[in-house]
């Protein structure tokens, strides 16, 4: 039995995972920019002492995934903008010195991706990778079953590459980046309604604003994708996030945009596909990332 944390910027979800990637029980708790680190922190161990307790078995280790920059190697967060009094918390020996069990942390679109690839639509891939669109967006890549890092383990953040420099600052420090022009929080900005869903909603309803939003967003969505399959040509890219709830609203587009921009590769041997695992992902993800450890261990 494995613990399980993911943790994002809108929720923290804490469950029982066990080896088949089967989730055996599981809380939730709003997170956001006014939960601080203490409180976090003793919220997560609650819950993973009330899930434990329900999944009724010895828990084997814990596997954390966290939005935002995070240090595998040392199980320390970064700056996370939608938890700023989490900066420098070092997660992993915190709630490995409280629950006594090992702890490994992931980004939480690396968590996810290891997910997909073991129980969902990335099965059998060598080259796959993993977009979620939702608060913000967030890639995780794993070739030939492993992680790619960057320098010193770090993530790749390719949510932030530039779409166009003239758009809008991100926390980032750039203008015009993925994430700032298509994001879940994107559009509601764009739209100027309290939240993604709404807008999907109301375009789905008919409304001309909102469906002009949905419009550009589809666009936007589709050339990060484009650059994501020149970059990289992978077996397949699934698609998940809260944003993709409302697929249908934006796939044609996106696909359109790719075959667009694409003609310098194969871009047809890319398989764009729906991830699998919808609300599971980040449970999930979260234990394979201890799963990964330990046979990395052996």
């Amino acid at each position: 039995m494995i613990g399980a944390v993911d943790i994002g910027g809108t929720k923290i979800a804490v469950g029982m995972v066990n080896a088949e990637g089967r989730i055996l029980a599981r809380r939730e708790h709003p997170s956001g920019k006014d939960l601080d680190r203490q409180r976090g922190l003793a919220l997560i161990t609650s819950m993973l002492q009330e899930t434990s307790q329900e999944a009724g078995g010895p828990l084997e280790g814990i596997g954390i995934g966290c939005t935002g920059p995070v240090d595998p190697l040392t199980g320390t967060l970064g700056r996370i903008d939608f938890l700023p009094d989490w900066e420098g918390c070092p997660l992993v020996s915190e709630l490995e010195e409280t629950l006594g069990v090992g702890v490994l942390l992931e980004n939480d679109a690396d968590a996810a991706a290891l997910g997909e690839l073991a129980w969902g639509a990335g099965h059998g891939a060598r080259r796959f990778l993993y977009v979620t669109i939702s608060t913000g967006i967030g890639v995780g890549m794993v070739f030939d079953r492993h992680l790619y890092r960057g320098v010193e383990g770090a993530h790749p953040e390719l949510g932030h590459h530039v779409i166009d420099p003239s758009g809008p600052k991100c926390f980032c420090g750039a203008h015009g980046c993925w994430e700032s022009l298509a994001s879940g929080l994107a559009l509601a900005a764009y739209a100027n309604l309290p939240s993604a869903l709404d807008v999907c909603l109301a375009a789905a309803a008919g409304d001309e604003a909102a469906q002009a939003a949905v419009a550009r967003e589809a666009i936007y969505l589709g050339l990060g994708f484009a650059n994501l399959v020149t970059l990289f040509v992978p077996d397949v890219i699934a698609v998940g996030g809260g944003v993709m709830k409302s697929r249908a609203l934006f796939w044609d587009t996106i696909e359109k945009t790719i075959q667009e921009n694409c003609g310098l590769v194969p871009y047809e041997k890319t398989r764009l596909k729906p991830a699998q695992l919808g609300n599971d992902a980040g449970l999930v993800g979260a234990a394979q990332v201890w799963i990964q450890g330990a046979i990395r261990n052996d």
